[in-house]
């Protein structure tokens, strides 16, 4: 199939990799034409995924409107707060034929919007999908066992994507709660900053246990109440991704958290990588959801406080510790 991938980071860069050996004709579009011509050049993606050899076949492009025009499939993979200026490109060409699926993981600053509706807003696709789930395109990239969920209303859809994924290495599951994956795919970066500040105060095992724990059950009382389903967050795309982003190493939303806890500010943090650390961001967003939805979210809260009104994390660990005592369910 013809792939349009919209964004030359290193998940982009990896989905486009991986569709390329099975065969696929893949172009990736990048914002920097300097960097896409180097990126042609050396098929190499030293800044966002350094050590991993792209197959010559694949070719990186900065004519948007033109490769996304041609192709069948197009996967949008820019960070999730770049997603409506870029795709909003696209409002003068017809979309309807491709099928379109989000991997980005994000809700926008004050639309509050999931990144399937930014383009069902911008693009209006008669096709969409989303992919998600315990995913770093580092171990992806090197062919290590991972598994996904793709999620569409339409099943055809989704059951298409699978097959256009799936292969012995990305297994690939199908959902139709389009709005319960994308919410775990978000909802699980502040999560993994709260885990991130917990080892950089140099807590234990026990502390980032509890707030996994505790943070699924926020996942998944703000899912529910914004249109998911329950079940869909005990799944790839809500504990799956979960551990694997509050574990890992190559986790930036737990580096940046761990960063935090050791008492770097914010800003520091935020500037010692290129990566775009989508929790920052999303947690903004879910302090706007919750205090205009009433959910209740103590951990995503405190995380809030620590990076936005610059309260001590070791005062916000204080504060849910002591929290009015309750059953667990």
């Amino acid at each position: 199939m013809k792939i349009a991938v919209i964004g030359d980071g290193g998940w982009g860069t990896t989905l486009g990799v991986h569709l390329a050996k099975k065969g696929n004709e893949v172009t990736i579009w990048g914002p920097f034409p300097e960097y896409i011509a180097l990126l042609n050049q050396t098929h190499v993606n030293s800044k966002f995924l350094p050590g991993i050899d792209i197959p010559e076949t694949v070719i990186f492009g900065a004519d948007l409107i033109q490769m996304v025009s041609d192709s069948e499939v197009v996967i949008v993979a820019v960070p999730s707060h770049y997603v409506r200026s870029v795709v909003s490109q696209l409002k003068d060409i017809d979309c309807t034929k491709q099928l379109f699926i989000t991997v980005s993981k994000g809700i926008e600053n004050d639309t509050l919007k999931r990144m399937s509706e930014i383009v069902s807003e911008e693009v209006s696709p008669l096709r969409l999908a989303a992919l998600s789930g315990p995913s770093h395109a580092e171990e992806v990239a090197r062919g290590i066992p991972t598994s996904v969920t793709i999620a569409s209303k339409n099943e055809d859809d989704a059951r298409g994507a699978q097959e256009l994924f799936n292969s012995n290495t990305f297994r690939v599951y199908t959902n139709t709660d389009i709005v319960g994956v994308e919410l775990g795919g978000a909802l699980k970066n502040v999560v993994a900053i709260a885990a991130g500040i917990s080892d950089g105060l140099g807590f234990g095992d026990n502390a980032k246990a509890a707030l996994m724990t505790r943070g699924i059950a926020e996942m998944m009382r703000l899912g529910v109440a914004l249109g998911g389903q329950a079940k869909t967050f005990s799944g790839l795309s809500g504990i799956g991704d979960l551990i694997t982003t509050c574990m890992s190493r190559h986790s930036r939303n737990r580096a940046f958290g761990e960063m935090i806890g050791k008492g770097m500010s914010v800003d520091e943090a935020l500037n010692t990588t290129e990566m775009v650390v989508e929790g920052y961001r999303t947690t903004k967003s879910v302090q706007q959801i919750c205090t205009s939805s009433g959910v209740e979210m103590p951990i995503s809260q405190q995380v809030y406080n620590v990076l936005y009104e610059k309260k001590k994390p070791l005062k916000a660990v204080e504060e849910l510790m002591m929290r009015n005592l309750k059953a667990e369910h």
